[in-house]
């Protein structure tokens, strides 16, 4: 099953196939780390998690490249205003970032590029764009693009760019929009500021630069598909493929991947409209990360997402449901069962069709809202047969098949939450942030499992002993830090919320 997915620079929904038949060779924008992550850069890396893992799921090989943008403005501002070397400020954030990215379960990627561990890639790059005339040194020692080498620069964003003001010049690694200008490759050391003595001068990368230099670095001068967030398509990717096809005259990137912006509550997420999200803010008020990657993905990449708590509250509740009909599956005694010449089960034959339908809406545009559509039907039917003792072995065994590829994509079954929450709250504790902390969090915290496996057993002799009002009273206290209660037909069970 081929994926199809739409491609930025071609403005349609092309095949994404490796050029050498074998291995597809991708790179990704990864964190400039000068702060904690938000959902909205989660939300990005979420779904190249879903891109990369569906790839394998189909059998293609992935050769999955990141940068760590650990120098910039930003970096090199916040670490001065704290007074410490940008490698100590930029590597408390990346720790984070990478605690985050477990948390939310996103495989790492084969190469993972720290910029500051490339500068002699991204010298030699600069040489090389200097011989061919598309870079020019400015009395103060910086190195600049000279848009006008590149006539195509535009083809990507697709801007007009025919008022575009020759020579030009912006020195920030982020600027407007709308501005087509030439732009820093390597800015000239400043008093007090991070630098390298190179070939080209004594001075730092621009921003642009790094990911030219590493993505080359990897995957060679043209690659199959290079992904990002929307907000990187101008300028950041059309200075890449313009300072990389002036030196290789060879297309960059084949495919391009842009991931939409996350709204929250219908408007722009902000620190002053008060809507600014953390992956630590959401855990701190309780929330599961497996909530939270099921909602940064459930709606297609190329869908503008808004983010909401009760669409985290319906994630939880679908988790909940997925991991719960597991368990039921797995704990179940089921009767063999047999079918006359071979014929399958209805459940068997929905769990085919749910399998197939659930493949055919990822390779269609990597669609995860109509993906886990069959899969809840699924769900559904198999519950109803579980209830009237109609359910076989077969079935279980068959739609045990179609969770297991579900997962391969989603990853929600396995309940790894509280290492995420844990990893949280002595963040918190560090940080002084526990007053960040709802109460109810709080309460669940106090709980270990052998304290709820005591209160379990002094429940079960209340019950025995017929002292039915105690025995509510421990319920609703479990229930009331966070703990479920479940009589089932095998016996009495507990979980966490």
């Amino acid at each position: 099953m081929t994926l199809r997915l739409f491609n930025t620079l071609t403005g349609k929904i092309d095949p994404v196939t490796p050029a050498d038949g074998e291995t597809l060779r991708m790179y990704a924008c990864g964190p400039t780390v000068y702060d904690y992550g938000h959902i909205g850069n989660f939300r990005t890396f979420l779904q190249v998690d879903v891109l990369r893992r569906f790839l394998k799921l189909t059998g293609m090989k992935v050769r999955h490249v990141m940068n760590i943008t650990d120098v910039d403005d930003k970096i090199i501002r916040n670490a001065t205003a704290a007074g410490i070397a940008i490698g100590e400020y930029s590597g408390r954030f990346e720790r984070a970032f990478f605690e985050d990215m477990d948390a939310l379960r996103v495989e790492r990627p084969e190469v993972m590029a720290r910029a500051t561990e490339h500068i002699p890639k991204m010298v030699e790059l600069v040489q090389k764009l200097a011989a061919a005339g598309a870079a020019y040194q400015t009395e103060d020692g910086s190195w600049y693009f000279r848009l006008a080498a590149f006539p195509e620069y535009g083809k990507l964003s697709k801007k007009d760019l025919g008022g575009m003001e020759d020579g030009a010049r912006v020195d920030l690694d982020e600027y407007e929009k709308d501005s087509a200008r030439d732009f820093a490759l390597w800015k000239a050391a400043k008093p007090g500021e991070t630098s390298w003595e190179t070939a080209i001068g004594r001075g730092r990368p621009g921003w642009h630069l790094e990911c030219s230099a590493m993505s080359m670095e990897y995957l060679g001068e043209s690659f199959d598909l290079h992904a990002g967030g929307e907000d990187l398509i101008f300028p950041h990717h059309e200075n890449e493929i313009a300072q990389s096809e002036s030196v290789t005259h060879k297309q960059f990137a084949r495919h391009w991947m842009h991931v939409r912006f996350l709204l929250v509550d219908g408007r722009k997420m902000s620190k002053s409209e008060g809507n600014f999200y953390t992956l630590r803010d959401l855990l701190l008020k309780g929330y599961k990360a497996s909530a939270i990657r099921l909602a940064l993905i459930s709606v297609p990449y190329r869908h503008q997402f808004n983010f909401t708590f009760d669409g985290l509250a319906e994630a939880t509740s679908a988790v909940e449901r997925l991991r719960t009909f597991r368990q039921r599956l797995m704990e179940g005694n089921f009767a063999a069962g047999s079918f006359a010449d071979g014929e399958r089960s209805f459940l068997q034959a929905a769990a085919r069709k749910a399998q197939e339908e659930y493949r055919s809406a990822l390779a269609n545009d990597l669609n995860t809202a109509e993906a886990r559509a069959p899969i809840f039907e699924l769900l559904r039917a198999a519950n109803t047969a579980m209830d009237q003792g109609e359910l076989k072995a077969g079935d279980r065994d068959a739609i045990l098949v179609v969770l297991k590829d579900f997962d391969a994509v989603f990853d929600v079954l396995e309940d790894r939450d509280g290492e995420a929450t844990q990893r949280a709250l002595k963040w918190a504790e560090q940080e002084g942030r526990m007053n960040e902390v709802a109460p109810e969090l709080m309460a669940r915290q106090g709980l270990t499992d052998a304290a709820i496996e005591a209160l379990m057993a002094e429940r079960e002799l209340a019950r025995k002993q017929r002292n039915f009002a105690r025995a509510d009273e421990i319920r609703k206290e479990l229930a009331d830090k966070g703990v479920v209660i479940e009589d089932t037909k095998d016996g009495v069970k507990w979980k966490r919320k």
